[in-house]
């Protein structure tokens, strides 16, 4: 998979060059982003493409030594069970109980 990393999301382009898929984390402050947002494609649906993209932001935020608060319920719920990538938290206290107010599954991914 061959993401393009811009300064405020990591995003797929099909082979025309289309978006097919991205992750939003804009800048709030000197070393902290917020992820807002996951889009993926529904030609990608049920490949954990939405995973594959907010694994590679943790990473992105790990080796570029970033923070993050997360208003995305997809990326909540995705960090809360991977707590190998925890450390990019801010705050993973507040990120609990904000977890514990969403009920169902993850409704923040939006398809095209």
């Amino acid at each position: 998979m061959n993401f393009q990393y811009g300064e405020d999301k990591i995003w797929l382009e099909n082979e025309e060059g289309k978006q097919i898929a991205l992750i939003e984390f804009p800048k709030v402050k000197e070393g902290l982003v917020n992820i807002t947002h996951t889009e993926v494609d529904q030609s990608l649906q049920g490949q954990g493409i939405a995973g594959k993209l907010t694994q590679a932001l943790a990473i992105y935020l790990r080796e570029k030594g970033l923070k993050t608060n997360i208003s995305c319920s997809y990326a909540l719920k995705w960090f809360l069970t991977h707590e190998e990538y925890q450390d990019v938290l801010n705050d993973l206290e507040s990120i609990k109980k904000q977890a514990e107010r969403i009920q169902g599954p993850a409704c923040g991914i939006r398809t095209h």
